[in-house]
């Protein structure tokens, strides 16, 4: 644990919640009748009310980007590489937004919170929820919060895809879209990866047809393996070589099935820590959330075609080791926006970390999207 908050983060900061009573008719068909969001802030927001930044969380991410909640606090936020004063996006400069998504397990209405018709978790009777979904709810806490326009909105992976249906929902809503490792819809590999860890939490006789609150247990041997899956895409076989190579925890092999190489050991205590943390009904939500993206399909049309209804500046951004969400379909968005004649700037940036590298400090992305964010901040009121 940290001894005290480190120098040039945001420090303390507390989350916030809202209450909607504005029914919200999802695109599987059915309605919440009411709901809430949990948000964190940080900087303030100008008179003029357009240096506000809406930041979209991926899969396992929340609506806590930066800063500790006590001095105790061991984490930080999960982009406190990013967001903070003085840092690429400055909370001096702007009026940061993080929410966590209708279906998380972090505060906002979900699985693990109380169906009023029942008394219970919604657990498994949760609705089926999409990024459209999200946008739209994230739509009504914008204009609870009293902003008529984001300077922009910024996602990485499933954040990103979140950014790109905001384009195409709300055109006018937002300046500025910021696209991280992301992609217009998911291939068949990704597909697949996802199901594979859907049958690993379903399949395991703690899950209870996903009723498990109510038997006092967690699916964990699934969710673990379901983790350990994940956490492999989003790193490469470089900076895994690199890390760990063919280790052994001990000098010499036991020739059983017990942990016997690092990199066994790290994920499992990658999984360990997750299981912790996260419902494994989210978890299936999420990950169907990912499958079920592709917003010109949906629309009967080509990605070109979707993406004529934005107006938004972009700034798309892919990294070369990047397998899950490979530079390539990064190519694809940007085309589509060129054939619209939008503004965009695209960089691709060297990196070995894998689909993990938009996470982290890596000098080459800061400088980029440092840059960019300077040109924003240049057009927001002072």
């Amino acid at each position: 644990m940290p001894e005290k908050i480190p120098a040039g983060s945001i420090g303390l900061v507390k989350s916030s919640t809202f209450h909607f009573d504005q029914p919200l008719l999802l695109a599987c068909g059915e309605t919440l009748n009411a709901y809430e969001l949990v948000y964190e802030t940080y900087g303030e927001l100008n008179s003029a009310r357009d240096n506000a930044i809406l930041v979209c969380h991926a899969l396992s991410g929340t609506h806590h980007l930066a800063g500790y909640y006590s001095e105790d606090d061991p984490k930080p936020g999960w982009w406190e590489n990013l967001v903070g004063p003085g840092k690429v996006i400055d909370t001096n400069r702007f009026f940061v937004v993080g929410v966590n998504n209708l279906g998380g397990c972090h505060g906002s209405t979900g699985p693990t919170t109380s169906n009023p018709d029942t008394g219970k978790p919604y657990g498994p009777d949760f609705p089926m929820v999409t990024v459209a979904d999200w946008v739209e709810s994230q739509n009504r806490l914008t204009q609870k919060l009293g902003i008529e326009q984001w300077a922009a909105v910024i996602g990485g992976s499933l954040g990103g895809m979140q950014v790109l249906q905001w384009s195409i929902d709300y055109p006018d809503r937002l300046r500025h879209a910021i696209v991280i490792a992301a992609a217009p819809k998911l291939t068949a590999q990704n597909i697949a990866f996802n199901e594979v860890a859907r049958q690993a939490i379903r399949t395991d006789p703690d899950f209870h047809d996903g009723h498990y609150y109510e038997h006092g247990t967690i699916p964990e041997k699934g969710l673990r393996i379901a983790r350990m899956l994940g956490h492999l895409t989003y790193m490469s076989d470089e900076v895994m070589a690199e890390k760990f190579g063919r280790d052994l925890r001990q000098d010499a092999i036991n020739f059983d099935y017990g942990i016997e190489f690092q990199v066994e050991s790290y994920l499992r205590h990658q999984a360990d820590r997750f299981v912790g943390t996260f419902d494994a009904n989210t978890y299936l939500l999420m990950t169907k959330a990912l499958d079920y993206f592709d917003p010109a399909t949906e629309a009967g049309s080509g990605l070109s075609a979707i993406l004529a209804r934005a107006c938004a500046d972009f700034f798309v951004i892919s990294f070369t080791s990047d397998w899950r969400f490979s530079p390539q379909r990064s190519h694809e968005i940007v085309k589509a926006l060129h054939d619209n004649d939008l503004n965009v700037s695209y960089a691709e940036i060297e990196s070995h970390h894998g689909h993990d590298a938009f996470l982290l400090a890596l000098p080459q992305y800061l400088s980029v999207l440092g840059a960019y964010m300077d040109r924003i901040a240049s057009e927001c009121t002072k």
